[in-house]
């Protein structure tokens, strides 16, 4: 074989074995990569794993674009991201607890206490950033595709040892962190169907795999997620006054967009007063 029979040989041969793969990619054994289908999958699968940061990266890879799945990817988003900052919230103010608690040893409190809100604040602009881009959707009602997330709605008790001021061992946080994460979002999702602090009506509501709420419940359900995501920004947290202005003014608008209940009366009224507590709102 000359050297140029060689080349168109090896050639040839490489053309195949990137045919082949290619073939094998769009094939009926699951959805091509990088497809809205594919992160979607994704999603579920991690999901399903309680992986909720890996679930919270395919959702905003599908949601970076307009697609079949964006808008259910969207709710579902929004649902994850609320539910994921509270927990860290939890989390950060046990420890804060315990910071003031241990007189002995409060460093490794204030620590745990500063790396939690950071995480909070993460999940909780990714939320506020998702809800932007919800509110651009005139969804009427509101698609919810997502299953009930395992886990328990009970306090966690490792968070009340550490309140107290009690070292956890490696053996005791790692899993307690789970918890607080999994219970976050089990309650995001009670909170997002419309069944706050109610996990035995929100898993018979989600119970069908394919839930669709009524917008003005929905928005109702985000205005409170979003005041609440906020209050990691008062002063006696991180102490950021203008990202505590946004999630407080989002929710405000969240509300003016619904009719008016008694339930968007009473959380207008307790949003405004948080402004009046301090001039600095």
């Amino acid at each position: 074989m000359t050297h140029t029979s060689a080349i168109r040989f090896i050639l040839t041969g490489t053309l195949v074995s990137t045919s082949l793969m290619l073939y094998s990619c769009g094939s009926d054994s699951g959805p091509r990569e990088g497809t809205p289908a594919f992160y979607w999958a994704g999603a579920k699968e991690a999901f399903a794993a309680r992986d909720y940061v890996k679930t919270s990266e395919n959702l905003a890879r599908i949601t970076a674009t307009e697609n079949e799945y964006t808008a259910r990817a969207r709710t579902w988003q929004l649902a994850l991201t609320s539910g994921i900052a509270r927990g860290y919230q939890d989390l950060a103010d046990s420890f804060e607890a315990g910071a003031r608690a241990n007189k002995n040893n409060p460093a490794a409190f204030r620590r745990s206490t500063h790396n939690y809100r950071v995480e909070a604040s993460r999940y909780a602009l990714e939320f506020v950033e998702a809800y932007d881009k919800f509110q651009k959707s005139k969804d009427d009602p509101v698609p919810l595709a997502f299953p009930f997330p395992t886990g328990s709605a009970a306090p966690v008790v490792e968070l009340t040892k550490a309140s107290a001021g009690m070292v956890l061992a490696q053996g005791e946080l790692e899993p307690a962190e789970k918890r607080v994460l999994s219970r976050g979002v089990l309650l995001g999702a009670c909170n997002a169907v419309g069944a706050t602090d109610d996990p035995p009506k929100a898993q018979e509501l989600l119970k069908s795999g394919n839930l669709q709420v009524p917008r003005t419940a929905f928005v109702t359900a985000m205005a409170n997620a979003l005041f609440d995501a906020g209050q990691l920004y008062n002063t006696r947290k991180i102490d950021n006054p203008d990202k505590y202005k946004i999630f407080c003014d989002r929710a405000l608008d969240a509300l003016k967009s619904v009719p008016e209940t008694k339930e968007t009366k009473e959380l207008t009224k307790k949003i405004t007063a948080s402004f009046k507590k301090t001039d600095r709102y």
